[in-house]
């Protein structure tokens, strides 16, 4: 850590300022910290520092170097000066003599309102499904309320994965399943991409050692995942792009995450033949033309892979995410995907959505700067509404393994992507219905539906959707939910949604009838 002996660190004068210093370095080059920023940022440095003098973790070297690193890891996200102001100070009033008031008054509300999201949301722990369950239910409720309380855990968890080497092994394990399966896909699902797949990298040797070994070795083993092979196709990409005078902002190139390629692999029976995109290149460009007259140069020079072409810019993932993609041949046997983007997707394709969490600082959307970007914004506003309402612990299936199910399927595993007639993408759980649909647009839609067309053709209301279906949904103001509904719906948001109808139906019918 910039040439600094964590373990037997002492804190000079010379070695503070590096540490300091180190946190504004990290950030993406187009960060600008403001002086204001800088001072929140050095002032909650110091306070972390006093408030755990004295104190280690279990690798020996001093706890505060923890607060620097995740205080980095959030710097790197493009995060503003309050997060990681935060992120220096997130552990105080749980493992400190550190007061709230004392905390406000230094630091004011909104970076306490921070900590204390960080400290109430706790440590995910598989030891028993109802501890579990309670974990996740405040877990989800933090990234409805302020998602830059989540961003902070996730950033800590980062440094937490990278020193598990120090942690008892069965320990160790757990920490890096729960990096897998919660905290890397719960990034990924806010769309940071970044963080989700250093999570994974750093937890996958501790989860699945056997597995890593193997994925090490065969990639390894692969004669395109090598720079000098990269380096090589770069060289004549941008020759290409050059003779077409096609400006481009940045061309660099990746080789697959071993995590990435560890589930890839299993989906094709451990065939890494089958894997086309371990070798990519990335082309950043100015605009949006440029985009595709890039992808028309690209499939000049190299002849398109059949049905590896992927247009994300003009159908983005969920999480916002936006790209072109095609997987090419190389010529020699060999194939590889190239990635062709502005720098605005390439950010968004990054920080996910941290790269709007600035607004959120200021406390509104002065900064937005087109209907584009506002309408991002309001996406963004709009799933953590969703997550707000479907995590809502007094609305819950009483049983606490129903919950930690609802979470798997519907925030977690495989999706749909539902067509609207406007052509909005509605993202649904798998086995999701069209009543399930409906409510998903929303509730008074859900509690009037009279009947639904499916690609343009009638269907009823037990009719299960498929990825890719046209839904159209036709309500009246007479139709209203049946208990008959509660057996077509499959999301526990549309049945939380008839629930709550026929309850308050059933009440406003028993005042009728009590006069």
């Amino acid at each position: 850590m910039d040439n600094l002996d964590n373990k037997n660190l002492n804190f000079s004068s010379e070695n503070i300022s590096i540490l300091l210093h180190g946190i504004f370095e990290v950030a993406p080059k187009e960060k600008h910290f403001s002086e204001e920023d800088k001072k929140i940022i050095e002032k909650a440095f110091n306070f972390a520092k006093k408030a755990h003098e004295g104190h280690l973790r279990k690798s020996g070297e001093p706890y505060f170097i923890h607060c620097v690193e995740t205080a980095k890891n959030i710097a790197r996200q493009n995060m503003g000066a309050n997060t990681i102001a935060a992120g220096l100070l997130h552990d105080t009033l749980e493992d400190t003599d550190t007061s709230k008031e004392s905390l406000e008054n230094e630091f004011g509300i909104e970076i306490l309102t921070l900590v204390e999201g960080v400290s109430k949301l706790g440590t995910i722990k598989y030891k028993g499904v109802e501890r579990h369950a309670e974990s996740m239910r405040k877990f989800f409720v933090a990234l409805a309320d302020d998602i830059r309380v989540v961003v902070i855990k996730l950033c800590d968890r980062l440094h937490n994965v990278s020193t598990l080497e120090y942690i008892e092994e069965e320990k160790r394990k757990r920490i890096a399943m729960e990096t897998l399966e919660i905290y890397a896909r719960l990034a990924d699902r806010i769309g940071m991409g970044k963080l989700k797949s250093e999570l994974e990298d750093e937890a996958f040797p501790y989860a699945h050692p056997d597995d890593y070994q193997k994925v090490k070795d065969m990639f390894d083993s692969v004669s395109t995942a090598s720079e000098e092979y990269l380096l090589k196709i770069l060289d004549k990409v941008k020759e290409e792009l050059k003779i077409f005078d096609i400006k481009y902002l940045k061309i660099d190139h990746r080789l697959k995450h071993l995590h990435s390629l560890y589930e890839k692999l299993k989906k094709h029976n451990w065939d890494i033949q089958k894997i086309y995109d371990i070798a990519a290149m990335r082309i950043i460009v100015e605009d949006l033309a440029t985009c595709y007259q890039a992808l028309g140069v690209i499939h000049g020079l190299y002849k398109p892979v059949p049905r590896r072409f992927k247009d994300y810019i003009a159908l983005p993932k969920p999480n916002g995410y936006q790209s072109l993609h095609t997987t090419v041949f190389d010529g020699e046997g060999g194939t590889f995907e190239v990635q062709i983007r502005t720098k605005q997707m390439h950010e968004e394709a990054e920080y996910g959505i941290a790269s709007h969490l600035s607004y959120k600082e200021i406390g509104d959307f002065k900064k937005v700067k087109n209907k584009q970007e506002l309408s991002k914004m309001n996406n963004i506003n709009e799933k953590i509404a969703w997550a707000k309402q479907f995590f809502q612990p007094q609305d819950m299936d009483s049983e606490n393994k129903d919950f930690i199910k609802n979470i798997k399927e519907e925030f977690f595993d495989e999706t749909l992507f539902i067509h609207t007639p406007k052509g909005d993408i509605i993202e649904m759980p798998k086995e999701s219905g069209v009543i399930d649909f409906a409510y998903m647009v929303h509730s008074d839609i859900g509690n009037h539906i009279s009947g639904v067309m499916v690609n343009a053709k009638m269907v009823s209301l037990d009719t299960k959707l498929k990825d890719g279906d046209m839904v159209e949904i036709i309500t009246k103001e007479e139709a209203k939910p049946t208990h008959k509904w509660l057996n077509y719906a499959s999301t526990s948001l549309a049945r939380r949604h008839i629930r709550n109808y026929l309850k308050d139906s059933n009440s406003l019918r028993n005042r009728f009838l009590s006069k």
